[in-house]
């Protein structure tokens, strides 16, 4: 995966191909899927992340612009059981998904059933057959889970730990990107999400060792300027 450079990071335009344009919205129909896509192209944004079922449209509209689809999956709140979650990532994948976004089962990881949650996130990496983040929703875990669940998402072979839905009151913070970065070693990539509107936001989180965030201001965050301090 591609790395960060904060050096090389001169304007907000420089923050495009690791940005992930967001549509997460239930109600969002095709018109909605479009605009993004095409902004997505037109920015060099890296890819563009939507809802399970929404793939397929996203996949046709970006077809060889070299924008990638990332797939939510048993989302917003990861309460699904291990064969729905492992069926709609192997779907989301064949539809046209390059990488899958799943939320963790927060409920095993915080009744200590790290088994659980292995073999669970396991499951789910082995059917998507692409690239897998895991969304630990770090706002509602503590640091001792937020560690444990990088631990965990690490060993079932994912290939990214992400912060947040953006839906539980609560997004990325510095802290918990570099508590992530810090857990999962230089191995495993680190999308900071939930909040990040501004340049400055990002670059924030890029400091703090993210190397994909996930927003959905991505036409405003390379479009704006970065905010001088003091």
């Amino acid at each position: 995966m591609a790395r960060i450079d904060p050096g090389a990071i001169r304007t907000p335009r420089d923050l495009a191909p690791f940005l992930e344009h967001t549509l997460l919205r239930e109600d969002a129909g095709e018109a909605d899927i479009l605009r993004t896509c095409e902004e997505a192209r037109r920015h060099g944004f890296v890819a563009v992340c939507v809802r399970s079922g929404q793939v397929a449209r996203a996949a046709r509209a970006l077809a060889g612009s070299g924008v990638a689809v990332v797939a939510t999956v048993d989302f917003p709140e990861g309460a699904g059981t291990t064969e729905a979650r492992a069926r709609e990532a192997r779907a989301a994948a064949s539809a046209g998904a390059a990488e899958v976004d799943v939320v963790l089962g927060r409920a095993a990881l915080q009744g200590r059933d790290h088994g659980a949650v292995l073999r669970d996130l396991s499951a789910v990496v082995e059917a998507a057959r692409v690239p897998v983040k895991v969304i630990l929703e770090t706002s509602r875990l503590t640091r001792e889970e937020k560690v444990a669940a990088c631990a965990l998402a690490q060993a079932a072979g994912a290939a990214w730990v992400k912060t947040s839905t953006g839906y539980a009151g609560g997004g990325a913070t510095e802290e918990d990107v570099a508590l992530l970065r810090a857990s999962v070693g230089p191995s495993v990539g680190v999308k900071a999400s939930g909040g990040i509107r501004s340049a400055d936001d990002a670059l924030r989180m890029v400091r703090a060792g993210a190397d994909r965030i996930g927003t959905s201001s991505g036409v405003t965050i390379v479009e704006s300027a970065f905010q001088p301090v003091g």
